[in-house]
C-alpha cells in the first residue's frame, strides 16, 4: 500500500477508515463464531465442562499478553516504515520479529506446560473440572508458537493497509475449527475442544505466514536482501511492546484475580461468567478491529511525518468504535437469551449470565473509547502512559470494587465492578487521546 496522503477530507477520512476497519471488524467476529462454536459443543457435555474451560480462560489471555505485545512491538514499525515509503526497512522488522517470535513462544510454551498441572487447582477449581481443565490449558500451551506466528503476520499485514487476508483466513480458522472439534470433542471432550482450536491454528498460521513473508508483494522476504541483526528494531520493539505486553498481562493477571473470585460462587456461576463474557466479546471485537486499522492509519500517518492527520484518523476511528459498539451491545441486550440457548442447556446458567451481561453491556460505549483510543495511541508509539492508566483502572477499580461486591451481590457484583471500571477507563483513554504529545501536530 503507498504511503498516506497528509490530507484527506472528511469523506476520504471516513472511507479509510471504513474500508480498513470492516476487514477487521470481520477478522474479530470469525474469531469470537469459533469461541461460540467451543462454547457450544463442549456446553453440550454439560455445566461440568463449561466451567472447566472457564475456569482457565483467563489464564489463557494472561499468556496471550506476551504473543499481543511481541507482535505490536513490531507490526507498529512496519506501519510507520509503510507510512515513510521504506518497504525494505519494514521487510527487515519483520525478519527480528519472526525470529523473536519463535523464541519467546517457544518459552511460552514450556511455562505453560510446566503450570498447566497446578493451575487450575490454584484458581480454586473444584475437584470434578481439575483434569479437564489442565488438558485444556496444556493443549492451548502447546499452540502458542502457532499463536505467535499468526498473530505477527496478520498484525503486520493490517499494518500494512491488507486486512482482507487476515479476514478470509481467520474465517477458514473458524471453519476447520468445526470440523475439527466435530471429529474430536465426541471422542476427547473438553480435550478435544482444545486439540480442534490448536490443530486449526496451526492450518491457519502456516498460510498467515505464507501470505506474509511470500506472497506479499510489499512484506515478501527474499534472500537477496541482507538482515544482519540490528539492535535499534530490538530497541524499538521492545520500547513499543513491553508496556502492550505488561498492559495484557497486568490486565489478564486481574482476570486470573476475578476467576478467583467468582470461583468461590460454585460451577454454575463459573459457567455463567465463561458464557456472558464469550457472548459479550461478541460486541467488542468489532471494537477491536476498528483499533487495528486505527494503529494502521495512525501508524502510517505518523509515518508520513503527517501528526495532524494522524490525530483526525484517531478521533474518527474512536467515534466509529463508539457507535458501533453501543449498536452491537443494544442488540446482544434483546438477543442473550436465545443466544446463551444456543450455548448451554442449563436454565439456571442461562439465567444467571444473561442477568450479568445485561449489567455490563450499559458501559458498552465508553468501553469502545477504551479499546480504539489504545489502538490509535499505540499506532503514535504512545503506549506507556496508556497502558499504566489501563492497568490501574482494571486493578484498583475493578478488582477493589469485586471484593467489595461479591459477598453481597456474588455474580451480579463482580460484573457491576466490571461495568463501573470500564466507564473509568473509557474517560481515562479519551483524555490521553485528547492530550497525547505523540499526536500533538508540529504545526501547532
Amino acid at each position: 500500500m503507498p504511503a498516506l496522503k497528509n490530507r484527506f477530507g472528511l469523506s476520504g477520512e471516513l472511507a479509510q477508515v471504513w474500508r480498513l476497519s470492516v476487514p477487521a471488524i470481520l477478522t474479530q467476529i470469525t474469531s469470537i463464531v469459533m469461541q461460540y462454536i467451543d462454547s457450544a459443543m463442549v456446553g453440550r457435555l454439560g455445566p461440568g465442562a463449561s466451567a472447566a474451560i472457564g475456569l482457565v480462560a483467563s489464564s489463557t489471555w494472561l499468556m496471550n499478553g506476551f504473543v499481543y505485545g511481541i507482535s505490536a512491538g513490531f507490526s507498529v514499525q512496519v506501519a510507520h516504515h509503510i507510512g515513510a515509503g521504506r518497504d525494505a526497512d519494514a521487510r527487515r522488522v519483520i525478519r527480528h520479529g519472526l525470529i523473536v517470535g519463535l523464541i519467546a513462544s517457544a518459552l511460552l510454551l514450556c511455562a505453560g506446560a510446566a503450570l498447566s498441572a497446578p493451575l487450575p487447582r490454584w484458581l480454586g477449581g473444584e475437584a470434578e473440572i481439575l483434569a479437564d481443565a489442565s488438558a485444556y490449558f496444556l493443549v492451548f500451551a502447546l499452540a502458542i508458537p502457532f499463536g505467535q506466528m499468526n498473530a505477527l503476520a496478520s498484525s503486520c499485514l493490517q499494518c500494512s493497509g491488507n486486512m482482507v487476508t487476515p479476514s478470509v483466513l481467520n474465517a477458514a480458522m473458524c471453519g476447520l475449527d468445526v470440523v475439527f472439534n466435530a471429529l474430536l470433542i465426541p471422542r476427547f471432550g473438553v480435550l478435544g475442544a482444545g486439540m480442534g482450536t490448536g490443530l486449526a491454528m496451526a492450518v491457519v498460521s502456516m498460510a498467515m505466514l505464507w501470505c506474509c513473508c511470500v506472497r506479499s508483494p510489499t512484506l515478501r522476504l527474499t534472500r537477496r536482501e541482507p538482515c544482519p541483526l540490528d539492535t535499534g528494531i530490538l530497541r524499538r520493539a521492545l520500547k513499543i511492546g513491553t508496556p502492550v505486553a505488561g498492559q495484557e498481562i497486568a490486565m489478564c493477571g486481574a482476570m486470573v484475580a476475578s476467576t478467583r473470585i467468582i470461583a468461590s460462587l460454585g460451577t454454575a456461576a463459573i459457567a455463567a461468567n465463561s458464557f456472558a463474557v464469550t457472548a459479550e466479546s461478541l460486541c467488542y471485537m468489532p471494537g477491536y478491529g476498528i483499533s487495528s486499522a486505527a494503529t494502521t492509519l495512525v501508524g502510517q500517518s505518523v509515518g508520513a511525518g503527517d501528526q495532524h492527520q494522524a490525530r483526525r484518523f484517531a478521533g474518527i476511528a474512536t467515534v466509529f468504535g463508539a457507535v458501533v459498539m453501543t449498536l452491537a451491545g443494544a442488540a446482544m441486550w434483546l438477543a442473550c437469551p436465545l443466544v446463551f440457548q444456543l450455548l448451554t442447556p442449563s436454565l439456571e446458567v442461562r439465567a444467571l449470565a444473561a442477568e450479568v451481561l445485561r449489567i455490563e453491556l450499559l458501559a458498552e460505549p465508553l468501553y469502545a473509547v477504551s479499546i480504539v483510543a489504545s489502538g490509535a495511541l499505540r499506532g503514535a508509539e504512545d503506549t506507556l502512559v496508556p497502558s499504566v492508566l489501563n492497568l490501574l483502572s482494571i486493578w484498583v477499580v475493578r478488582i477493589g470494587l469485586s471484593l467489595l461486591l461479591v459477598g453481597w451481590l456474588g455474580l451480579h457484583g463482580v460484573w457491576i465492578a466490571m461495568a463501573v471500571e470500564l466507564c473509568v477507563r473509557g474517560l481515562l483513554m479519551l483524555l490521553r487521546l485528547r492530550t497525547s504529545k505523540h499526536l500533538v501536530s508540529k504545526q501547532q
